[in-house]
């Protein structure tokens, strides 16, 4: 738990879980919070149990869960009026240029695979800011067998994200379009990519760290923050 008040409560959603009933095997951040909680929407499917907004399966971090009907409708406004302040870590592959900017592309679904989602013309609009922190190398070595040596030469970046709209997949496709996918991402980083990464990364390198949003009733500044969980803490420290 990350922050709770008799409106509103902030969980640190463990990678792996999935949000919303219906999404998947395995129990849901739903059933979680209808098994410990007796709020008043904590037993209210058709109102997702209280839960504000939705995380990836592998994404892990801040997500907001409202205690009464009004404050999910405030925060809910909040997140679609794009009052919401979002920040997110994530490693890339390569070094990402320039150190910050915005990435607008609009976004939408492929239509040789409706499971995934690409920068398409006639897509929705969509904006991401981002900052580098810091360019890895990578201190791991793998075989070339192609070549017949080792390398160990790649470059990883670690980034803050700033989504400005909340379309889904939106940080995982804009560093896709950008020619740097987010680590261990099974969807958008390729096969084979992938595989490589997973010997070294356990799962997709992307983390809601922070929100920054009103109080649906006090209407002050509410701040809240999850650390990075020490998997991806583990990954960072393999690098160099």
């Amino acid at each position: 738990m990350l922050y709770e008040d008799e409106f509103l409560l902030a969980i640190d959603k463990p990678s792996g879980m999935v949000v919303n009933r219906g999404f998947g095997a395995g129990e849901t951040l739903q059933d979680w919070v209808d098994s410990n909680f007796d709020f008043p929407l904590a037993h209210d499917g058709e109102l997702r149990n209280g839960i504000v907004h939705r995380l990836d399966k592998e994404t892990s971090g801040v997500i907001l869960v409202a205690k009464t009907s009004e404050a999910l409708e405030e925060l809910q406004r909040q997140f679609k009026e794009r009052e919401v302040e979002k920040v997110y870590l994530g490693l890339v592959h390569g070094k990402f240029e320039p150190g910050e900017g915005v990435i607008e592309a609009p976004i939408g679904r492929l239509s040789q695979n409706r499971k995934r989602f690409g920068v398409v013309e006639k897509g929705r609009g969509a904006t991401t800011e981002y900052r580098v922190l810091s360019v890895y190398r990578s201190a791991f070595i793998e075989e070339d067998r192609s070549k017949r040596r080792t390398t160990n030469d790649e470059l990883f970046s670690l980034l803050e994200f700033y989504p400005k709209t909340g379309r889904t997949h939106q940080i995982r496709v804009h560093a896709k379009h950008m020619g740097h996918p987010i680590v261990a991402d099974p969807i958008y980083a390729g096969r084979k990519t992938n595989r490589r990464d997973r010997k070294w990364c356990p799962r997709l390198f992307l983390h809601a760290a922070k929100l920054k949003f009103m109080h649906p009733v006090s209407r002050g500044r509410v701040v809240v923050e999850a650390e990075l969980p020490e998997d991806l803490g583990a990954v960072l420290k393999s690098l160099k």
